[in-house]
Protein backbone atom coordinates (compact mmCIF):
# COMPACT_ATOMS: atom_id res chain seq x y z
CA UNK A 1 0.00 0.00 0.00
CA UNK A 2 1.26 3.58 -1.15
CA UNK A 3 2.06 5.99 2.00
CA UNK A 4 0.16 9.33 2.36
CA UNK A 5 3.71 11.02 1.77
CA UNK A 6 4.94 8.21 -1.42
CA UNK A 7 4.91 10.20 -5.36
CA UNK A 8 2.46 7.93 -6.61
CA UNK A 9 -0.09 8.29 -3.82
CA UNK A 10 -0.56 12.13 -4.86
CA UNK A 11 -3.88 13.25 -6.42
CA UNK A 12 -3.47 13.37 -10.08
CA UNK A 13 -0.15 11.79 -10.50
CA UNK A 14 0.35 8.53 -12.14
CA UNK A 15 2.58 5.88 -10.03
CA UNK A 16 6.04 7.02 -10.35
CA UNK A 17 8.05 4.96 -12.67
CA UNK A 18 11.97 4.77 -11.76
CA UNK A 19 14.95 2.25 -13.24
CA UNK A 20 17.29 0.87 -11.44
CA UNK A 21 20.65 -0.28 -13.19
CA UNK A 22 23.13 -2.58 -11.81
CA UNK A 23 26.07 -3.43 -13.80
CA UNK A 24 28.52 -6.01 -12.25
CA UNK A 25 26.32 -5.71 -9.12
CA UNK A 26 28.56 -6.39 -6.41
CA UNK A 27 26.64 -8.58 -3.36
CA UNK A 28 26.17 -5.16 -1.00
CA UNK A 29 24.51 -3.19 -3.85
CA UNK A 30 22.62 -6.45 -5.68
CA UNK A 31 21.27 -6.87 -1.97
CA UNK A 32 20.38 -3.58 -1.56
CA UNK A 33 18.73 -3.11 -5.42
CA UNK A 34 16.77 -5.84 -3.78
CA UNK A 35 15.44 -4.55 -0.68
CA UNK A 36 14.85 -1.19 -2.32
CA UNK A 37 13.28 -2.29 -5.26
CA UNK A 38 10.95 -3.87 -2.67
CA UNK A 39 10.00 -1.11 -0.74
CA UNK A 40 9.04 0.85 -3.67
CA UNK A 41 6.89 -1.72 -4.97
CA UNK A 42 5.26 -1.85 -2.12
CA UNK A 43 4.40 2.19 -1.81
CA UNK A 44 3.08 1.93 -5.12
CA UNK A 45 6.12 2.80 -7.66
CA UNK A 46 6.96 0.87 -10.47
CA UNK A 47 10.58 -0.62 -10.67
CA UNK A 48 12.33 -1.63 -13.75
CA UNK A 49 15.95 -3.47 -12.61
CA UNK A 50 18.29 -3.68 -15.49
CA UNK A 51 20.84 -6.07 -14.64
CA UNK A 52 22.79 -9.13 -16.63
CA UNK A 53 20.71 -12.30 -15.98
CA UNK A 54 23.14 -13.71 -14.02
CA UNK A 55 22.02 -10.97 -11.22
CA UNK A 56 18.21 -12.19 -11.42
CA UNK A 57 18.96 -15.63 -10.79
CA UNK A 58 21.21 -14.90 -7.34
CA UNK A 59 18.77 -11.82 -6.69
CA UNK A 60 15.25 -12.68 -7.94
CA UNK A 61 14.34 -8.98 -8.16
CA UNK A 62 10.67 -9.94 -9.72
CA UNK A 63 9.67 -11.76 -6.80
CA UNK A 64 9.43 -8.71 -5.03
CA UNK A 65 7.64 -6.77 -7.83
CA UNK A 66 9.91 -5.42 -10.11
CA UNK A 67 10.37 -5.75 -13.43
CA UNK A 68 13.49 -7.32 -14.41
CA UNK A 69 15.27 -6.04 -18.22
CA UNK A 70 18.74 -8.10 -19.36
CA UNK A 71 21.37 -5.37 -19.96
CA UNK A 72 24.64 -6.78 -20.19
CA UNK A 73 27.46 -4.66 -18.28
CA UNK A 74 29.32 -3.48 -21.30
CA UNK A 75 29.16 -0.34 -22.64
CA UNK A 76 29.29 -1.08 -26.01
CA UNK A 77 26.50 0.58 -28.54
CA UNK A 78 23.46 -2.21 -28.47
CA UNK A 79 23.79 -2.72 -24.63
CA UNK A 80 23.70 1.61 -24.14
CA UNK A 81 21.03 1.77 -26.69
CA UNK A 82 18.92 -1.35 -24.74
CA UNK A 83 19.44 0.97 -21.78
CA UNK A 84 18.32 4.28 -23.72
CA UNK A 85 15.31 2.24 -24.63
CA UNK A 86 14.40 0.95 -21.12
CA UNK A 87 14.91 4.44 -19.72
CA UNK A 88 12.88 6.16 -22.20
CA UNK A 89 9.60 6.17 -20.49
CA UNK A 90 11.42 6.75 -16.64
CA UNK A 91 10.22 9.42 -14.16
CA UNK A 92 13.77 8.96 -12.96
CA UNK A 93 16.76 6.72 -13.43
CA UNK A 94 19.08 5.44 -10.09
CA UNK A 95 22.38 3.79 -11.10
CA UNK A 96 24.18 1.73 -8.42
CA UNK A 97 28.25 1.95 -8.75
CA UNK A 98 30.31 3.94 -10.85
CA UNK A 99 30.49 1.54 -14.02
CA UNK A 100 26.54 1.64 -14.31
CA UNK A 101 26.70 5.07 -13.69
CA UNK A 102 28.58 6.11 -16.47
CA UNK A 103 26.62 3.66 -18.70
CA UNK A 104 23.58 5.15 -17.76
CA UNK A 105 24.63 8.89 -17.74
CA UNK A 106 25.94 7.87 -21.54
CA UNK A 107 22.35 6.17 -22.43
CA UNK A 108 20.97 9.73 -20.86
CA UNK A 109 22.69 11.66 -22.54
CA UNK A 110 20.63 14.78 -23.79
CA UNK A 111 17.67 13.59 -22.01
CA UNK A 112 16.38 16.04 -19.24
CA UNK A 113 15.61 12.75 -16.90
CA UNK A 114 16.87 12.77 -13.27
CA UNK A 115 20.22 10.66 -12.53
CA UNK A 116 20.43 9.49 -9.16
CA UNK A 117 23.77 7.51 -9.06
CA UNK A 118 24.96 5.68 -5.29
CA UNK A 119 28.60 5.17 -4.80
CA UNK A 120 28.70 1.68 -2.77
CA UNK A 121 32.35 1.53 -2.73
CA UNK A 122 35.07 2.85 -4.39
CA UNK A 123 37.52 1.62 -7.20
CA UNK A 124 41.11 1.30 -7.15
CA UNK A 125 43.96 1.48 -9.21
CA UNK A 126 47.19 2.61 -9.26
CA UNK A 127 49.58 4.50 -11.55
CA UNK A 128 48.04 5.45 -14.99
CA UNK A 129 44.95 3.48 -14.15
CA UNK A 130 44.07 5.23 -11.31
CA UNK A 131 43.96 8.66 -13.52
CA UNK A 132 41.22 7.16 -15.78
CA UNK A 133 40.01 6.26 -12.63
CA UNK A 134 39.63 9.79 -11.86
CA UNK A 135 38.28 11.20 -14.90
CA UNK A 136 35.75 8.04 -14.68
CA UNK A 137 34.78 9.31 -11.15
CA UNK A 138 34.60 12.83 -12.52
CA UNK A 139 32.29 12.09 -14.84
CA UNK A 140 29.77 10.25 -13.56
CA UNK A 141 30.09 12.61 -10.29
CA UNK A 142 29.48 15.64 -12.31
CA UNK A 143 26.62 13.79 -14.45
CA UNK A 144 24.02 12.60 -11.53
CA UNK A 145 21.81 14.99 -10.35
CA UNK A 146 22.03 13.54 -7.05
CA UNK A 147 24.88 11.33 -5.79
CA UNK A 148 24.18 9.20 -2.83
CA UNK A 149 27.12 7.70 -0.99
CA UNK A 150 27.14 4.76 2.15
CA UNK A 151 30.06 6.78 3.89
CA UNK A 152 31.00 10.23 4.65
CA UNK A 153 34.61 9.93 2.96
CA UNK A 154 32.71 8.41 -0.28
CA UNK A 155 31.13 12.11 0.42
CA UNK A 156 34.16 14.00 0.37
CA UNK A 157 35.04 12.15 -2.67
CA UNK A 158 32.08 12.79 -4.79
CA UNK A 159 32.26 16.87 -3.96
CA UNK A 160 36.00 16.46 -5.11
CA UNK A 161 35.37 15.17 -8.10
CA UNK A 162 32.90 17.72 -8.93
CA UNK A 163 29.46 16.63 -7.63
CA UNK A 164 26.30 19.17 -7.88
CA UNK A 165 24.87 17.61 -5.14
CA UNK A 166 26.34 14.83 -2.63
CA UNK A 167 24.78 13.16 0.27
CA UNK A 168 25.11 10.49 3.28
CA UNK A 169 22.78 7.99 2.32
CA UNK A 170 23.62 4.89 4.83
CA UNK A 171 22.37 1.68 3.19
CA UNK A 172 20.99 -0.55 5.13
CA UNK A 173 21.25 -4.63 4.49
CA UNK A 174 19.38 -7.27 5.70
CA UNK A 175 20.75 -9.57 8.43
CA UNK A 176 20.00 -13.04 8.62
CA UNK A 177 19.01 -14.51 11.92
CA UNK A 178 21.49 -16.29 14.03
CA UNK A 179 20.90 -19.63 14.43
CA UNK A 180 21.20 -21.17 18.32
CA UNK A 181 24.66 -21.38 19.84
CA UNK A 182 26.43 -24.26 18.07
CA UNK A 183 23.09 -25.69 15.87
CA UNK A 184 23.98 -28.24 12.98
CA UNK A 185 23.89 -26.01 10.76
CA UNK A 186 26.87 -24.27 12.80
CA UNK A 187 28.27 -27.76 13.46
CA UNK A 188 28.47 -28.54 9.99
CA UNK A 189 29.90 -25.69 9.07
CA UNK A 190 33.09 -25.73 11.61
CA UNK A 191 33.49 -29.28 10.55
CA UNK A 192 33.30 -29.06 6.95
CA UNK A 193 36.04 -26.55 7.09
CA UNK A 194 37.99 -28.14 9.67
CA UNK A 195 37.51 -26.78 12.81
CA UNK A 196 35.85 -28.69 15.15
CA UNK A 197 38.26 -28.82 17.86
CA UNK A 198 40.12 -25.33 17.33
CA UNK A 199 39.52 -21.98 16.80
CA UNK A 200 38.01 -20.21 13.57
CA UNK A 201 39.03 -16.93 12.03
CA UNK A 202 36.92 -15.88 9.17
CA UNK A 203 37.40 -13.44 6.08
CA UNK A 204 35.18 -12.93 3.36
CA UNK A 205 35.63 -11.29 0.11
CA UNK A 206 37.04 -10.70 -2.99
CA UNK A 207 41.04 -12.10 -3.44
CA UNK A 208 42.02 -9.37 -4.36
CA UNK A 209 44.93 -6.91 -3.86
CA UNK A 210 42.83 -4.54 -1.84
CA UNK A 211 41.45 -6.74 0.12
CA UNK A 212 45.09 -7.34 2.69
CA UNK A 213 44.98 -10.88 2.26
CA UNK A 214 48.67 -10.60 2.05
CA UNK A 215 49.16 -9.19 5.88
CA UNK A 216 46.04 -11.72 6.85
CA UNK A 217 48.91 -14.30 5.95
CA UNK A 218 51.82 -12.81 8.04
CA UNK A 219 49.09 -12.61 10.92
CA UNK A 220 48.50 -16.20 10.86
CA UNK A 221 51.97 -17.53 10.13
CA UNK A 222 52.45 -16.04 13.71
CA UNK A 223 49.49 -17.53 14.94
CA UNK A 224 51.07 -20.77 15.01
CA UNK A 225 52.79 -20.50 17.93
CA UNK A 226 48.88 -20.38 19.38
CA UNK A 227 47.91 -23.53 20.82
CA UNK A 228 45.32 -24.77 19.79
CA UNK A 229 46.41 -23.81 16.23
CA UNK A 230 43.43 -21.58 14.86
CA UNK A 231 42.18 -22.13 11.73
CA UNK A 232 42.01 -19.02 9.39
CA UNK A 233 38.90 -19.74 6.38
CA UNK A 234 38.93 -17.33 3.18
CA UNK A 235 35.46 -17.20 1.77
CA UNK A 236 35.72 -15.86 -1.70
CA UNK A 237 37.38 -16.31 -4.98
CA UNK A 238 39.92 -14.40 -7.44
CA UNK A 239 43.18 -13.41 -9.71
CA UNK A 240 45.28 -13.98 -6.48
CA UNK A 241 43.90 -17.18 -5.37
CA UNK A 242 46.98 -19.21 -7.09
CA UNK A 243 49.39 -16.78 -5.63
CA UNK A 244 48.07 -17.45 -2.04
CA UNK A 245 47.63 -20.86 -2.29
CA UNK A 246 51.39 -21.16 -2.93
CA UNK A 247 52.50 -19.11 -0.40
CA UNK A 248 50.06 -21.23 2.14
CA UNK A 249 51.90 -24.68 0.67
CA UNK A 250 55.19 -22.73 0.72
CA UNK A 251 54.72 -21.72 4.22
CA UNK A 252 53.01 -24.60 5.71
CA UNK A 253 50.28 -21.58 6.95
CA UNK A 254 47.07 -22.79 8.35
CA UNK A 255 45.05 -21.35 6.10
CA UNK A 256 42.58 -22.76 3.89
CA UNK A 257 40.60 -20.97 0.98
CA UNK A 258 37.35 -21.79 0.88
CA UNK A 259 36.23 -20.59 -2.87
CA UNK A 260 32.68 -19.01 -3.01
CA UNK A 261 30.14 -20.50 -0.24
CA UNK A 262 26.70 -20.42 -0.51
CA UNK A 263 26.29 -20.76 3.31
CA UNK A 264 28.57 -17.91 4.38
CA UNK A 265 26.22 -16.86 7.42
CA UNK A 266 26.27 -19.93 9.19
CA UNK A 267 29.72 -20.30 8.49
CA UNK A 268 30.27 -16.71 9.95
CA UNK A 269 27.77 -17.52 12.72
CA UNK A 270 29.87 -20.32 13.63
CA UNK A 271 32.86 -18.47 13.96
CA UNK A 272 34.76 -17.31 16.36
CA UNK A 273 36.32 -13.87 15.35
CA UNK A 274 35.88 -12.58 12.40
CA UNK A 275 38.67 -10.23 10.56
CA UNK A 276 38.21 -7.61 7.80
CA UNK A 277 41.73 -6.71 6.89
CA UNK A 278 40.87 -4.24 3.87
CA UNK A 279 42.40 -0.97 2.61
CA UNK A 280 39.70 0.44 1.91
CA UNK A 281 35.51 -0.07 2.63
CA UNK A 282 32.67 1.79 2.73
CA UNK A 283 29.56 -0.29 4.73
CA UNK A 284 31.15 -3.49 4.36
CA UNK A 285 28.10 -6.28 3.54
CA UNK A 286 30.69 -8.81 5.72
CA UNK A 287 30.81 -6.62 8.91
CA UNK A 288 27.57 -5.67 8.97
CA UNK A 289 26.62 -9.27 8.67
CA UNK A 290 29.66 -9.77 11.35
CA UNK A 291 27.98 -7.24 14.09
CA UNK A 292 24.28 -8.40 13.50
CA UNK A 293 24.77 -12.00 13.97
CA UNK A 294 27.65 -10.78 17.37
CA UNK A 295 30.28 -12.03 15.78
CA UNK A 296 33.99 -10.16 16.87
CA UNK A 297 35.28 -8.41 14.30
CA UNK A 298 38.89 -7.26 13.88
CA UNK A 299 38.70 -4.81 10.67
CA UNK A 300 41.18 -2.47 9.28
CA UNK A 301 40.41 1.51 10.21
CA UNK A 302 39.63 2.60 6.79
CA UNK A 303 36.88 4.70 4.79
CA UNK A 304 33.57 4.33 6.55
CA UNK A 305 33.99 0.85 8.88
CA UNK A 306 34.61 3.04 11.70
CA UNK A 307 31.65 5.03 11.49
CA UNK A 308 29.82 1.85 10.78
CA UNK A 309 31.30 -0.28 13.65
CA UNK A 310 31.84 2.56 16.25
CA UNK A 311 33.03 0.61 20.23
CA UNK A 312 31.76 -2.31 18.70
CA UNK A 313 35.11 -3.67 17.09
CA UNK A 314 38.38 -3.97 17.85
CA UNK A 315 40.01 -1.74 14.87
CA UNK A 316 43.75 -1.64 13.33
CA UNK A 317 46.00 -0.06 10.97
CA UNK A 318 46.03 -1.31 7.10
CA UNK A 319 48.63 -3.88 6.43
CA UNK A 320 50.06 -3.97 10.21
CA UNK A 321 50.75 -7.41 10.32
CA UNK A 322 51.84 -7.31 14.04
CA UNK A 323 49.01 -5.64 15.32
CA UNK A 324 46.31 -7.94 12.94
CA UNK A 325 47.67 -11.26 14.48
CA UNK A 326 47.91 -9.71 18.11
CA UNK A 327 44.64 -8.41 18.44
CA UNK A 328 42.90 -11.46 16.81
CA UNK A 329 44.84 -13.77 19.55
CA UNK A 330 43.92 -11.20 22.17
CA UNK A 331 40.42 -11.79 21.51
CA UNK A 332 41.07 -16.09 20.98
CA UNK A 333 42.32 -15.83 24.51
CA UNK A 334 39.80 -13.66 26.16
CA UNK A 335 36.18 -15.40 25.82
CA UNK A 336 34.88 -12.15 28.00
CA UNK A 337 36.21 -9.44 25.66
CA UNK A 338 34.42 -11.91 22.87
CA UNK A 339 31.33 -11.58 24.70
CA UNK A 340 31.00 -8.05 25.65
CA UNK A 341 32.08 -7.51 21.58
CA UNK A 342 29.63 -9.88 20.38
CA UNK A 343 26.79 -7.78 22.78
CA UNK A 344 27.96 -4.47 21.64
CA UNK A 345 27.76 -5.51 17.99
CA UNK A 346 24.62 -6.59 18.00
CA UNK A 347 23.63 -3.59 19.75
CA UNK A 348 25.51 -1.31 17.28
CA UNK A 349 23.67 -3.04 14.43
CA UNK A 350 20.27 -1.64 15.90
CA UNK A 351 21.26 1.25 15.60
CA UNK A 352 21.79 1.32 11.78
CA UNK A 353 19.35 2.29 9.12
CA UNK A 354 16.37 -0.01 8.57
CA UNK A 355 15.51 -1.19 5.18
CA UNK A 356 12.13 0.99 5.81
CA UNK A 357 14.73 4.04 6.73
CA UNK A 358 16.21 3.79 3.74
CA UNK A 359 13.56 3.65 0.93
CA UNK A 360 11.75 6.19 2.92
CA UNK A 361 15.28 8.40 2.16
CA UNK A 362 15.85 7.15 -1.07
CA UNK A 363 12.18 7.64 -2.23
CA UNK A 364 12.14 11.20 -0.42
CA UNK A 365 15.00 12.05 -2.92
CA UNK A 366 12.76 10.94 -5.87
CA UNK A 367 10.12 12.85 -4.59
CA UNK A 368 12.08 16.05 -4.12
CA UNK A 369 13.50 15.05 -8.01
CA UNK A 370 10.71 14.57 -9.83
CA UNK A 371 8.21 17.24 -8.23
CA UNK A 372 10.26 20.17 -7.26
CA UNK A 373 8.78 23.21 -5.48
CA UNK A 374 7.31 26.03 -7.68
CA UNK A 375 9.72 28.86 -7.63
CA UNK A 376 6.66 31.03 -6.66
Amino acid sequence: MSSPSSPSSRAGHTPLRTVQVLGGGSAGSSVHVRSLAAGLAARGVRVTVCAPHPLETAYDFTSVGARHIHIPRGSDPVSLAALRTVCADADLVHAHGLHAGLRTALALAGRRVPLVVTWHTRGHAEGARAHALRLLERRVARAATVLLATSSDLVDRARARGARDARLAPVALPAPPRPPARAPAEQKARADVGAVERPLVLAAGSLVRHRGYEALLDAARAWRALDPVPLLAVAGEGPLRGALQARIEAEDLPVRLLGSRDDLPALLAATDVAVLPSRWEARALFAQEALSLGVPLVASAVGGIPELVGDAAELVPYGDAPALAARVAALLADPARRAELSRAGRRQAAGWPTEDATVAQVLSVYDELTHPEPLF
